[in-house]
């Protein structure tokens, strides 16, 4: 049984296209588990907290393909990384201060008219950018008919347009 293992999938970095190629569908099917173990929020919302675990994990499983590190424990080592990002969202949920810290917070960065420049400063935006992202959402390059523009966690610009 362990030959037959070894035939399939290999070990260290002397590997042949048929074992890169098991490696690779037990690596994806894997991958699937553990997103599916994460959660839709490593994957759906995209902010700074949730892409750590997508990078991660796609630069640690990769090593498992191509066998630059031990196969098993790239698995766990990504596993681990998982269960990381669920216990912190657990976290996130239970507490706003914490959230506040690993998550960030939006930022209205224009409102009544105004850019606020505190905001702009601390979120390292420019009046460039929340232009860029009011022609983008509303199709316009007037400010006109913007109620408020806030940086939203995930580096979005959110646009709100004033009542008609």
């Amino acid at each position: 049984m362990m030959d037959a293992i070894f035939v399939l999938f290999g070990e260290g970095r002397n590997l042949d296209p048929l074992q890169m190629s098991m490696r690779s569908i037990a690596v994806f099917l894997i991958a699937l588990v553990l997103i599916r173990v994460s959660g839709r929020r490593s994957f759906g919302q995209r902010s700074p907290f949730d892409s750590v675990v997508v990078i991660l994990l796609g630069a640690t499983l990769s090593r498992a393909i191509v066998g630059a590190s031990p196969f098993i424990a790239t698995v766990v080592a990504s596993f681990v990384i998982v269960v990381c990002h669920r216990v912190l969202a657990w976290a996130c949920m239970r507490s706003r201060g914490f959230e506040r810290l690993v998550g960030g917070v939006e930022r209205e960065v224009f409102s009544n008219g105004q850019f606020n420049a505190r905001e702009m400063d601390a979120a390292l935006i420019s009046t460039t950018d929340v232009h860029e992202s009011v022609r983008q959402k509303t199709g316009s390059r007037s400010m006109d008919n913007v109620a408020a523009a806030i940086l939203e966690r995930n580096g979005e610009v959110s646009v709100i347009r004033k009542q008609a």
